[in-house]
């Protein structure tokens, strides 16, 4: 594996990279980097592929805009339409994990001539709600529970990364703790946060590294938040309604290269967006994967990278799909 900076059209992004062959494109999430895909990158690499880990826009090596608009769904699907061009290539499957699986999605949804096969991971594909922006929808399923703020609504404030800012070792200590699943249910997150506490209060002081993270792992992590900054990831989320307003074009439109999609049977993320996987099929009809892997929480291509690089080799070898 080797990492590079490579200069796109409108970014210059890090990538860590690894193999020749057919391009295979990973996307991370909060809080995450390329790194994330280590395991991934180098089984892929291995098994003749060109597989591709870059840091998305605001994480890490990459450029991180100020602008929070900068943020919206279509320049972080223009940043992946930019790389693929800018390593040379026309076509690449690609795979996404956390948000980057929402982007790997509407990678497949917008430029289906370019991204022909797509793999998310722990959040599957969430169509266009026709009613209205997101966030509202959130806040009444939140007021509805009883049980405080759904953490994306807490992050829609201009001041939500500070939190994060001030302690980037404790703040990303407990997300990976509170999401892992290794982690007991009473400890794990559940996404909700009541009145007068933060997605840090939330978790317990005593949270420790998950059992695959080790130190050295766990402090590349820290360098990287504590240089960057939190505020470009929260921008993601900060663009939730305003994504809503620019894929109106969008509206109803099905995924049509073929898919896969892996969660893991822990992931606390299912509490919120868990009921977008019974209906899947029915937005992805060339559904050719929809696996539940035991045990695994939401970090699972690091907690399960065995089971997940198995999984992604036995996709990529289905006809039609390289």
């Amino acid at each position: 594996m080797q990492t590079r900076h490579i200069q796109t059209d409108g970014l210059k992004q890090q990538i860590l990279e690894a193999g020749t062959g057919p391009l295979v494109l990973l996307i991370h999430g909060f809080p995450e980097l390329g790194i994330s895909w280590r395991a991934q990158v180098q089984a892929l690499g291995d098994a003749g592929f060109h597989a591709v880990a870059p840091d998305m826009r605001g994480y890490g090596s990459t450029e991180r805009p100020t602008d929070v608009a900068d943020y919206s769904i279509l320049h972080l699907v223009g940043d992946m339409v930019d790389l693929v061009r800018a390593l040379g290539e026309t076509q690449c499957v690609v795979v996404g994990h956390d948000w980057g699986a929402p982007v790997a999605w509407h990678c497949a949804l917008m430029r289906p001539d370019m991204f022909r096969a797509v793999f998310g991971l722990s959040v599957p594909f969430q169509p266009r709600r026709p009613k209205g922006p997101p966030t509202a929808a959130m806040a009444a399923i939140s007021k509805r529970l009883g049980r405080g703020d759904l953490y994306i609504n807490r992050f829609q404030a201009g001041d939500a990364h500070q939190v994060f800012d001030v302690d980037p070792t404790t703040a990303l200590r407990k997300a990976f703790h509170a999401y892992d699943g290794a982690t007991p249910d009473e400890r794990q997150s559940t996404g909700f946060i009541p009145d007068g506490e933060t997605f840090i209060s939330t978790v317990p002081d005593d949270a420790t590294l998950p059992p695959w993270m080790s130190e050295a792992h766990f402090r590349e992590y820290v360098e990287a938040f504590a240089a960057g900054g939190f505020k470009g990831p929260v921008d993601w989320y900060r663009n939730l309604d305003r994504n809503w307003a620019l894929t109106a074009h969008l509206q109803d439109a099905l995924i049509r290269v073929p898919a896969a999609f892996v969660v893991g049977e822990r992931d606390p993320v299912r509490n919120y967006s868990g009921q977008h996987e019974a209906g899947l099929k029915d937005w992805v009809p060339d559904l050719r994967m929809q696996v539940e892997v035991p045990g695994a929480g939401h970090w699972i291509q690091q907690e399960q990278a065995d089971e997940v690089n198995r999984l992604l080799l036995a996709f990529l070898r289905m006809p039609g799909v390289v």
